[in-house]
Order: C-alpha cells, then structure tokens, then sequence
C-alpha cells in the first residue's frame, strides 16, 4: 500500500522520534510505500529512515523551493512547483493517508485532505496519529462540529484517531481489505 504521511520537517526530541521510528519500522516490514514531502530533515528523515532500513519503499514530492534538501537516495523524487500541486500529488500517489505530528504546514495539508474527502473527491483512509496526545485538541474541535452540525457526514467516516502506529497501520490495512 502506498502510505502518505504529512509530519514536520523539525528535529524533534525523542517522544515524537521514537514513536514516529516505530510507525515506519511498520511500514517498511509491511511491504508498505512511504510517500512523503521527501526531505531530508527531522522527524521526515526519520521516518523515510525507518521505512528504507526495514524494507519499504520511498516515494518523495518535494517542491521547488525546498528541493535543496530533498532526500537523494528515495526510490522516486518528484518535485511540484507549488504547495498545492504537492499536496495534490501527495494524494494522487496514496492509497491512505497519515497525519503525524506537525506544524502549520501539516495542518494545511491534513485539513485539506479531510476538506476534499467530506466532498467525496476521494474515498481514502485518513488516520491522525495523536502521539503524546498532540491532537487532542484537534480531536475536542472535530467532535464539536459534528456535535454541532458542521460535517455532513459521521466524524468516524471521515477519520480515526490512532493513539499508536499499530493501531494506525492496523486501521489503513483493514479499510484497504474492505475496499
């Protein structure tokens, strides 16, 4: 399966790292595509890291102004010209997608693939992993509007909260079968 994953490009300390190496350890040992914003940097090193050495393959969409540090030895590298030609390759070369930690920048592309996917452009799996907790708020926020009828559909239909990889990785296989 390929797997896009958004998550930040920071150096983060060890409890985002840790469980983020796990989650791409999953991956690679799963047979499973990493496609990713394809840098080289924090925790996305990490993770295209831990899919590669245990195994999986790397799909990379940099763009054009941060091609400088896009990874050199992915499997395949492509570079958009803007954020939203990436964002819409991202989705165009996944068949589900995780959000893990991030900033504004994950956000934008996590909101954006909800937004497209409660218009019904497309049918993928989308899985917020909320390590240490990190979306709770989010997850407060997406409760109250379903709550408060703001999302046309079931919240449960548009995405999982996964408080781990397995149960994340478990939850995209699992909707992949019943596809």
């Amino acid at each position: 399966m390929n797997i896009c994953v958004f998550l930040s490009a920071a150096d983060l300390d060890d409890r985002y790292t840790r469980p983020a190496r796990a989650f791409a350890e999953l991956l690679g040992k799963g047979g499973h595509t990493l496609v990713w914003g394809g840098s080289e940097s924090g925790l996305m090193k990490v993770v295209a890291d831990g899919v590669s050495a245990s195994g999986g393959r790397l799909v990379g969409v940099s763009v054009d102004f941060l091609a400088h540090v896009a990874r050199a030895d992915a499997d395949e590298m492509v570079i958009a010209g803007d954020l939203a030609e990436r964002k819409a390759l991202l989705l165009a070369r996944s068949d589900a997608i995780v959000v893990m930690v991030g900033g504004t920048g994950t956000l934008d592309e996590a909101t954006e693939i909800l937004e497209l996917k409660k218009h019904g452009k497309h049918t993928k799996p989308v899985v917020v992993l909320n390590t240490e907790g990190f979306y709770d708020g989010l997850k407060e926020q997406f409760r109250r509007m379903e709550a408060e009828g703001f999302l046309p559909l079931p919240l449960s239909d548009l995405v999982f909260f996964a408080e781990d990889g397995a149960a994340a990785l478990a939850y995209l296989e699992e909707s992949a079968g019943a596809q």
